[in-house]
């Protein structure tokens, strides 16, 4: 989840010399190849197979028969963390995952990319991969907006669009996500009036766990189309989108290091004066890096070479031999830094807003209202900087309001704070020590993301919760797309 970050300087010390030059963008980490490619977009209003009309049952489809789920094996999300054995299901049509919901052993999940770090797809019951379900259905130019299938990949998708001139209006910086998995998480990118991925979706189709097809839109089931626009796969399978595109842009980036209070204080001033804005607090150092991306005219793209995992094995090294010395540390830092050191860019949007991230790690975010996204950087920070085995940059951006009834942005603009922790060591203190001060700032967490929070603390945070359950129950009123995260969140279960 391209190039990034020549931000710190190459030094000749500390044991053979530290190379500090690039920093890591880490929203979600870059996962395997994408196990299927966008199939080739068809012309405009092509012919679709014989389907149930929306809210019909669609067992009454002709002759299309139930798939049987495949045998149980293992998954396990990119970082390691979740794990489950479970029967899996990979549909080829809609109309083949619709005749078959019906028999499924429950509970029944869907998994994308697996880059969700919460526990939303392990089941004991059937997985069902929408791989096979991807691709562009149809480009209209006239209206600006695109058909696709939900199993396409983030990245598969900007490069169709692209090869056709358009572009997503904005990306988050992991691109390997399916549609449906960033869509239904409320993952975001960053940019004082861009709104979440959710924002752009026009329409959409789902079916429910009896097989049975919703279409809903702005106009036709409104209700429906803002709750399952973020939905946690919680109300049904979403088997397509339509989103709205623009024409293909590029932008300009600029990264540059800056002492960190420095930075914090400019940061609103920057994120008004740019398309994107983002900055990473090095923690243990005194600088934060910040970028900028800026919509610029067509011209040969310009980057340089690619160094984004420097920065985090660098990083690790100083905590590793000095860590007992944060003093040492910053000192250390301080030397090996170059703060006159930028970086340059110049690509198309899909290019330069999504990077692949090898370093596996744990991750913890959440949304503040934007009045309190700075405060609770600088606590965040504050806290994170008395734990010495703590080396990871802290992510900082900004999102527009929406009006999805889960989004973490629901009707409030928002700042985003993201902590990670290197897989396999321990991170058990972005949920006790970090997740409070979130709390306490107004903070509701990414989906996706680390968080300790049930029904009883999310009805506080979310006005359309209690709406969200009551059409949950009408469409599954037999639970069976709960696992034991979802009966935390939606049913009040103790957590596991």
């Amino acid at each position: 989840m391209t190039s990034r970050r020549d931000c710190l300087k190459t030094a000749a010390a500390l044991g053979g010399g530290l190379a500090l030059p690039a920093l890591a963008q880490t929203e979600a980490a870059s996962a395997a190849p994408a196990a299927s490619a966008a199939a080739a977009p068809r012309p405009r209003a092509p012919q679709r197979p014989a389907v149930p009309a929306a809210g019909t049952a669609a067992a009454a489809a002709p002759a299309v028969p139930p798939l049987g789920a495949q045998p149980a094996r293992a998954w396990q999300n990119w970082s390691g963390l979740q794990r489950c054995e479970a029967a899996w299901l990979l549909p080829t049509s809609e109309e083949q995952l619709a005749a078959s919901l019906p028999a499924l052993q429950g509970p029944i999940r869907c998994v994308g990319a697996g880059h969700s770090f919460t526990a939303l797809v392990p089941t004991p019951g059937t997985l069902i991969s929408l791989d096979r379900l991807s691709g562009i259905v149809e480009v209209d130019k006239a209206a600006m907006t695109v058909r696709v299938k939900a199993g396409t990949r983030l990245g598969t998708l900007a490069r169709e669009l692209d090869a056709q001139g358009l572009a997503l209006h904005n990306q988050p910086d992991i691109d390997v996500q399916t549609l449906a998995g960033a869509l239904s998480t409320g993952t975001h990118g960053t940019g004082l009036t861009l709104p979440a991925l959710h924002a752009e979706v026009q329409a959409l189709r789902l079916l429910t766990p009896q097989g049975e097809l919703k279409e809903a839109s702005r106009l036709k089931e409104p209700e429906l189309f803002d709750a399952a626009r973020v939905s946690l796969g919680a109300l049904g399978v979403i088997t397509e989108y339509t989103l709205r595109v623009r024409p293909r842009y590029m932008l300009r980036r600029k990264v540059w290091l800056e002492r960190t209070e420095s930075l914090l204080e400019r940061a609103p001033t920057l994120a008004r004066e740019s398309r994107h804005f983002e900055l990473y607090v090095l923690p243990f150092t005194g600088y934060a890096a910040g970028i900028t991306h800026i919509e610029a005219p067509p011209g040969a793209p310009e980057r340089p070479h690619s160094a984004d995992e420097n920065v985090l094995a660098d990083l690790q090294k100083l905590r590793d031999w000095l860590g007992r010395w944060p003093q040492l540390r910053r000192w250390a830092a301080a030397k090996l830094i170059d703060p006159a050191q930028t970086e340059h860019a110049l690509d198309w949007s899909h290019k330069l807003l999504s990077t692949a991230r090898p370093t596996r790690f744990n991750e913890t975010e959440y949304h503040l209202p934007r009045e309190q996204g700075l405060p609770c950087l600088r606590a965040v920070v504050a806290q994170l900087e008395k734990r010495n085995e703590v080396f990871f940059p802290l992510e900082f951006r900004w999102v527009r309001a929406d009006h999805a009834w889960l989004s973490p942005f629901f009707e409030r603009d928002s700042c985003s704070v993201a902590v990670h922790a290197k897989a396999g060591e321990a991170h058990d203190y972005l949920l006790g020590e970090i997740g409070p001060i979130f709390q306490r700032h107004g903070g509701r967490p990414h989906w996706g993301k680390l968080h300790t929070l049930g029904a009883r603390e999310l009805a506080a945070l979310y006005p359309r919760f209690k709406d969200f359950q009551q059409l949950r129950e009408q469409l599954d009123p037999r639970g069976r797309l709960l696992n034991s995260h979802l009966q935390q969140i939606f049913a009040g279960a103790p957590r596991a």
